[in-house]
């Protein structure tokens, strides 16, 4: 598949079959976020892998609405960032994200983007406060986001390029 294809093929999915994703292909998820481009290389994120369904049912309150297909999920990973490192964190972090979700995609995995930074949980604490408690990562570290994943209980249609917003793109001016 072309990378265009797989761009075009990438999906939401919040709905899981239940069966267990092979380590192998976990692994090759994270490769992805691994290899993401980076600031001047100081690749400032960090990568928690949630399997426990125990764990994985407590973070469906991380976020008022929006992460309930965690209860579902065979895992998650949660990514967070130093800030100290590079003041383009919050970018970093995404790219590594962008890059994993396109890959669990690409190999038949569902995927969902669950953003973090800046949204509150369902108790009223924020997000990021909600899971550093639950994964207990250092103060020093902030929460950009959770890619939920599991085997896809189905996989909306791909993008045509008649479904594309052309009209958003502008030629020498706005």
């Amino acid at each position: 598949m072309d990378i265009l294809s797989v761009f075009k093929h990438r999906r939401s999915v919040r709905q899981y079959t239940g069966e267990a994703i092979p380590q192998q292909l976990l692994d090759q998820v994270l490769k992805a976020g691994l290899t993401s481009a980076s600031g001047r290389a100081k690749r400032p994120w960090e990568f928690i892998v949630v399997r426990k369904k125990e764990t994985l049912q407590k973070m469906t309150k991380c976020r008022t609405g929006g992460a309930q297909m965690l209860e579902g999920a065979d895992c998650a990973i949660v990514v967070i960032a130093d800030p100290d490192k590079t003041d383009i964190w919050v970018e970093d972090a995404s790219i590594a994200m962008a890059n994993m979700h396109l890959m669990a995609d690409s190999l038949g995995l569902g995927s969902c983007w669950i953003q973090g930074r800046l949204r509150e949980s369902a108790d009223g604490r924020s997000t990021e406060t909600y899971l550093r408690e639950l994964l207990h990562y250092p103060d020093t570290y902030r929460l950009e986001a959770i890619l939920s994943l599991g085997m896809p209980q189905n996989h909306p249609a791909s993008y045509e390029d008649g479904d594309l917003p052309f009209e958003k793109i502008h030629e020498e001016r706005f």
